[in-house]
Protein backbone atom coordinates (compact mmCIF):
# COMPACT_ATOMS: atom_id res chain seq x y z
CA UNK A 1 0.00 0.00 0.00
CA UNK A 2 1.26 3.43 -0.89
CA UNK A 3 2.52 5.44 2.09
CA UNK A 4 0.18 8.40 2.70
CA UNK A 5 1.68 11.68 3.88
CA UNK A 6 0.28 15.15 4.52
CA UNK A 7 1.92 16.22 1.26
CA UNK A 8 0.57 13.47 -1.03
CA UNK A 9 -2.86 12.68 0.47
CA UNK A 10 -4.63 14.74 -2.20
CA UNK A 11 -2.94 12.78 -4.99
CA UNK A 12 -3.78 9.51 -3.25
CA UNK A 13 -7.45 10.52 -3.13
CA UNK A 14 -7.39 11.28 -6.84
CA UNK A 15 -5.95 7.82 -7.47
CA UNK A 16 -9.09 6.30 -5.97
CA UNK A 17 -11.27 7.85 -8.70
CA UNK A 18 -11.63 5.25 -11.42
CA UNK A 19 -11.70 5.87 -15.17
CA UNK A 20 -15.45 5.33 -15.23
CA UNK A 21 -16.14 8.33 -12.99
CA UNK A 22 -18.20 11.10 -14.60
CA UNK A 23 -15.70 13.72 -15.87
CA UNK A 24 -17.55 16.65 -14.32
CA UNK A 25 -17.80 14.82 -10.99
CA UNK A 26 -14.07 14.13 -11.16
CA UNK A 27 -13.34 17.81 -11.81
CA UNK A 28 -15.58 19.05 -8.99
CA UNK A 29 -14.51 16.46 -6.41
CA UNK A 30 -10.82 16.88 -7.21
CA UNK A 31 -11.01 20.64 -6.76
CA UNK A 32 -13.15 20.37 -3.62
CA UNK A 33 -10.80 17.91 -1.91
CA UNK A 34 -7.72 19.85 -2.99
CA UNK A 35 -9.06 23.07 -1.46
CA UNK A 36 -10.19 21.27 1.70
CA UNK A 37 -6.77 19.70 2.16
CA UNK A 38 -4.99 22.98 1.40
CA UNK A 39 -7.26 24.77 3.90
CA UNK A 40 -6.48 22.26 6.66
CA UNK A 41 -2.74 22.57 6.02
CA UNK A 42 -2.86 26.38 5.77
CA UNK A 43 -4.59 26.90 9.12
CA UNK A 44 -3.01 23.80 10.75
CA UNK A 45 -6.50 22.57 11.64
CA UNK A 46 -6.64 20.94 15.09
CA UNK A 47 -8.69 17.93 16.14
CA UNK A 48 -10.80 20.16 18.40
CA UNK A 49 -11.56 22.55 15.53
CA UNK A 50 -12.34 19.67 13.19
CA UNK A 51 -14.75 18.19 15.75
CA UNK A 52 -16.37 21.61 16.20
CA UNK A 53 -16.93 21.81 12.45
CA UNK A 54 -18.46 18.33 12.32
CA UNK A 55 -20.73 19.20 15.26
CA UNK A 56 -21.80 22.38 13.46
CA UNK A 57 -22.85 20.41 10.37
CA UNK A 58 -24.73 17.91 12.51
CA UNK A 59 -26.62 20.73 14.25
CA UNK A 60 -27.47 22.30 10.89
CA UNK A 61 -28.96 18.98 9.80
CA UNK A 62 -30.89 18.52 13.02
CA UNK A 63 -32.51 21.98 12.90
CA UNK A 64 -33.48 21.69 9.21
CA UNK A 65 -36.92 20.52 8.16
CA UNK A 66 -39.43 21.07 5.35
CA UNK A 67 -39.81 24.74 6.29
CA UNK A 68 -36.34 25.61 7.58
CA UNK A 69 -33.27 25.04 5.41
CA UNK A 70 -30.22 25.77 7.54
CA UNK A 71 -27.73 24.63 4.90
CA UNK A 72 -29.26 27.04 2.37
CA UNK A 73 -28.98 29.79 4.99
CA UNK A 74 -25.35 28.84 5.61
CA UNK A 75 -24.62 29.06 1.88
CA UNK A 76 -26.36 32.46 1.82
CA UNK A 77 -24.46 34.09 4.71
CA UNK A 78 -21.11 32.77 3.42
CA UNK A 79 -21.78 34.45 0.08
CA UNK A 80 -21.70 31.15 -1.81
CA UNK A 81 -25.30 31.37 -3.02
CA UNK A 82 -24.74 34.85 -4.43
CA UNK A 83 -21.43 33.87 -6.00
CA UNK A 84 -23.07 30.97 -7.86
CA UNK A 85 -25.82 33.36 -8.99
CA UNK A 86 -23.30 35.85 -10.32
CA UNK A 87 -21.22 33.18 -12.05
CA UNK A 88 -24.25 32.19 -14.13
CA UNK A 89 -25.95 35.55 -14.69
CA UNK A 90 -25.68 37.29 -18.04
CA UNK A 91 -25.43 41.04 -18.50
CA UNK A 92 -28.20 41.01 -21.09
CA UNK A 93 -30.90 39.98 -18.62
CA UNK A 94 -32.05 40.91 -15.14
CA UNK A 95 -29.54 39.80 -12.53
CA UNK A 96 -30.36 36.75 -10.49
CA UNK A 97 -30.28 36.81 -6.70
CA UNK A 98 -30.63 34.36 -3.85
CA UNK A 99 -33.67 32.11 -3.60
CA UNK A 100 -33.48 32.19 0.18
CA UNK A 101 -34.76 29.54 2.58
CA UNK A 102 -38.43 30.63 2.66
CA UNK A 103 -39.75 29.83 -0.81
CA UNK A 104 -42.84 27.58 -0.85
CA UNK A 105 -43.80 25.55 -3.90
CA UNK A 106 -47.40 25.37 -5.08
CA UNK A 107 -48.43 29.00 -4.64
CA UNK A 108 -52.07 29.71 -5.56
CA UNK A 109 -52.91 31.49 -8.85
CA UNK A 110 -52.80 35.28 -8.69
CA UNK A 111 -54.59 37.06 -11.52
CA UNK A 112 -52.98 40.07 -13.19
CA UNK A 113 -54.17 42.91 -10.97
CA UNK A 114 -54.80 40.51 -8.08
CA UNK A 115 -54.30 41.35 -4.42
CA UNK A 116 -51.90 39.76 -1.90
CA UNK A 117 -52.52 42.32 0.86
CA UNK A 118 -55.82 40.76 1.95
CA UNK A 119 -56.81 41.94 5.43
CA UNK A 120 -53.39 43.12 6.60
CA UNK A 121 -53.56 46.64 7.98
CA UNK A 122 -50.80 48.39 6.02
CA UNK A 123 -50.63 50.93 3.19
CA UNK A 124 -51.26 49.53 -0.29
CA UNK A 125 -48.33 48.94 -2.61
CA UNK A 126 -49.09 48.63 -6.34
CA UNK A 127 -46.44 46.63 -8.22
CA UNK A 128 -46.35 46.32 -11.98
CA UNK A 129 -43.97 45.81 -14.87
CA UNK A 130 -43.36 43.81 -18.03
CA UNK A 131 -41.67 40.47 -18.55
CA UNK A 132 -39.67 40.86 -21.76
CA UNK A 133 -36.80 39.45 -23.76
CA UNK A 134 -33.40 41.05 -24.33
CA UNK A 135 -34.76 42.86 -27.41
CA UNK A 136 -37.50 44.52 -25.38
CA UNK A 137 -40.33 42.34 -26.67
CA UNK A 138 -42.96 41.17 -24.17
CA UNK A 139 -43.01 37.45 -23.38
CA UNK A 140 -46.63 36.19 -23.49
CA UNK A 141 -47.52 33.48 -21.02
CA UNK A 142 -44.53 33.98 -18.73
CA UNK A 143 -45.17 32.93 -15.15
CA UNK A 144 -44.09 34.75 -12.00
CA UNK A 145 -43.84 33.05 -8.63
CA UNK A 146 -44.02 35.98 -6.19
CA UNK A 147 -43.49 36.03 -2.43
CA UNK A 148 -42.49 38.39 0.37
CA UNK A 149 -42.62 39.06 4.10
CA UNK A 150 -45.72 40.19 5.94
CA UNK A 151 -45.68 43.60 7.71
CA UNK A 152 -44.32 41.88 10.84
CA UNK A 153 -41.16 40.87 8.98
CA UNK A 154 -42.02 37.17 8.85
CA UNK A 155 -42.64 34.84 5.93
CA UNK A 156 -45.69 32.62 6.17
CA UNK A 157 -43.53 29.55 6.82
CA UNK A 158 -42.14 31.27 9.93
CA UNK A 159 -45.42 32.56 11.32
CA UNK A 160 -48.14 30.24 12.64
CA UNK A 161 -50.62 33.14 12.56
CA UNK A 162 -50.38 33.45 8.77
CA UNK A 163 -52.00 31.21 6.19
CA UNK A 164 -49.62 28.83 4.44
CA UNK A 165 -49.60 30.89 1.24
CA UNK A 166 -49.94 34.34 2.76
CA UNK A 167 -48.09 36.83 0.52
CA UNK A 168 -47.41 34.15 -2.10
CA UNK A 169 -48.88 34.05 -5.59
CA UNK A 170 -48.32 32.56 -9.04
CA UNK A 171 -49.15 34.96 -11.87
CA UNK A 172 -49.33 34.25 -15.62
CA UNK A 173 -48.95 37.30 -17.85
CA UNK A 174 -51.00 37.96 -20.97
CA UNK A 175 -50.00 38.76 -24.54
CA UNK A 176 -48.60 42.13 -23.46
CA UNK A 177 -46.21 40.55 -20.93
CA UNK A 178 -47.54 42.81 -18.18
CA UNK A 179 -47.71 41.69 -14.58
CA UNK A 180 -49.42 43.63 -11.81
CA UNK A 181 -50.59 43.05 -8.25
CA UNK A 182 -51.27 44.87 -5.02
CA UNK A 183 -49.61 44.07 -1.72
CA UNK A 184 -47.95 45.86 1.19
CA UNK A 185 -44.43 47.19 1.35
CA UNK A 186 -42.09 44.42 2.54
CA UNK A 187 -39.95 45.24 5.56
CA UNK A 188 -36.34 44.54 6.44
CA UNK A 189 -35.89 41.49 8.64
CA UNK A 190 -33.32 39.26 10.29
CA UNK A 191 -32.42 35.83 8.98
CA UNK A 192 -32.94 33.08 11.58
CA UNK A 193 -30.15 33.42 14.13
CA UNK A 194 -31.26 30.90 16.74
CA UNK A 195 -29.29 28.06 15.15
CA UNK A 196 -25.72 27.27 14.13
CA UNK A 197 -25.69 29.90 11.37
CA UNK A 198 -26.56 32.53 13.97
CA UNK A 199 -23.59 31.35 16.04
CA UNK A 200 -21.29 31.98 13.07
CA UNK A 201 -22.71 35.46 12.49
CA UNK A 202 -22.21 36.44 16.14
CA UNK A 203 -18.72 34.93 16.30
CA UNK A 204 -17.72 36.95 13.23
CA UNK A 205 -19.26 40.19 14.54
CA UNK A 206 -21.87 40.27 11.77
CA UNK A 207 -25.53 41.29 11.98
CA UNK A 208 -28.36 39.10 10.61
CA UNK A 209 -30.30 41.85 8.78
CA UNK A 210 -31.57 41.79 5.21
CA UNK A 211 -32.96 44.79 3.31
CA UNK A 212 -36.64 44.59 2.40
CA UNK A 213 -37.39 43.01 -0.97
CA UNK A 214 -39.85 41.31 -3.30
CA UNK A 215 -39.02 37.80 -4.55
CA UNK A 216 -39.62 36.56 -8.10
CA UNK A 217 -39.09 33.35 -10.01
CA UNK A 218 -39.80 34.14 -13.66
CA UNK A 219 -40.18 31.33 -16.20
CA UNK A 220 -41.19 31.10 -19.85
CA UNK A 221 -40.82 28.56 -22.64
CA UNK A 222 -37.54 29.02 -24.47
CA UNK A 223 -35.98 31.18 -21.76
CA UNK A 224 -33.68 30.56 -18.83
CA UNK A 225 -35.52 30.65 -15.49
CA UNK A 226 -34.76 33.74 -13.41
CA UNK A 227 -34.64 33.68 -9.61
CA UNK A 228 -34.29 37.20 -8.29
CA UNK A 229 -35.40 39.83 -5.78
CA UNK A 230 -35.76 43.61 -5.95
CA UNK A 231 -34.85 46.14 -3.27
CA UNK A 232 -35.92 49.75 -2.52
CA UNK A 233 -33.20 52.34 -2.80
CA UNK A 234 -33.99 53.87 0.58
CA UNK A 235 -33.61 50.72 2.68
CA UNK A 236 -31.12 51.15 5.58
CA UNK A 237 -29.57 47.73 4.92
CA UNK A 238 -29.20 48.07 1.15
CA UNK A 239 -25.40 48.20 1.36
CA UNK A 240 -25.01 45.60 4.11
CA UNK A 241 -27.21 42.67 3.16
CA UNK A 242 -26.08 39.74 5.27
CA UNK A 243 -26.61 37.31 2.36
CA UNK A 244 -24.99 39.54 -0.33
CA UNK A 245 -28.10 39.56 -2.54
CA UNK A 246 -28.21 43.19 -3.76
CA UNK A 247 -27.21 44.02 -7.36
CA UNK A 248 -27.25 47.48 -8.94
CA UNK A 249 -29.95 46.59 -11.47
CA UNK A 250 -32.20 45.14 -8.76
CA UNK A 251 -32.60 48.44 -6.91
CA UNK A 252 -35.90 50.25 -7.50
CA UNK A 253 -37.80 53.25 -6.15
CA UNK A 254 -41.18 53.48 -4.48
CA UNK A 255 -43.36 56.32 -5.72
CA UNK A 256 -45.68 58.01 -3.25
CA UNK A 257 -49.01 58.32 -5.04
CA UNK A 258 -51.74 60.79 -4.01
CA UNK A 259 -55.24 59.89 -2.89
CA UNK A 260 -57.69 59.51 -5.74
CA UNK A 261 -55.10 58.35 -8.30
CA UNK A 262 -55.47 54.58 -7.90
CA UNK A 263 -56.47 52.92 -11.21
CA UNK A 264 -60.24 52.71 -11.62
CA UNK A 265 -60.08 49.32 -13.35
CA UNK A 266 -57.78 46.34 -13.71
CA UNK A 267 -57.13 45.65 -10.02
CA UNK A 268 -59.01 43.77 -7.33
CA UNK A 269 -58.73 46.87 -5.17
CA UNK A 270 -60.02 49.30 -7.82
CA UNK A 271 -62.62 51.50 -6.15
CA UNK A 272 -61.44 50.54 -2.67
CA UNK A 273 -58.22 52.56 -2.30
CA UNK A 274 -59.19 56.03 -1.20
CA UNK A 275 -56.01 57.31 0.44
CA UNK A 276 -52.35 57.61 -0.53
CA UNK A 277 -50.55 54.50 -1.72
CA UNK A 278 -47.15 53.39 -2.99
CA UNK A 279 -46.28 52.29 -6.50
CA UNK A 280 -43.26 50.59 -8.07
CA UNK A 281 -42.59 49.66 -11.68
CA UNK A 282 -39.96 47.01 -12.37
CA UNK A 283 -39.40 45.13 -15.65
CA UNK A 284 -37.93 41.63 -15.74
CA UNK A 285 -35.69 40.71 -18.68
CA UNK A 286 -35.28 37.02 -19.47
CA UNK A 287 -32.47 35.52 -21.56
CA UNK A 288 -33.20 32.94 -24.25
CA UNK A 289 -31.89 29.42 -23.68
Amino acid sequence: MRNVTKENITDVFMGYLGDDVNPRLREVMASLVKHLHDFAREVNLTHEEWNTGIAFLERAGEISDAERHEFVLLSDVLGLSSLVDMLHSTQEGTSSSVLGPFHISGSPPLAVGGDMRKDFDAPVLLVEGTVKDTNGNPIPGATLDIWQTAPNGLYSSQDPDQDTYSFHGLQTVGEDGRYAFTTVRPVEYTVPSDGPVGDILRACGRHPWRPSHLHYIAEADGFKPLVTEVFPEDDPYLDQDTVFGVRDDLVMSYQQMPAGSFPETGFDLSGHVEGDYLKVTFDLVLVAK
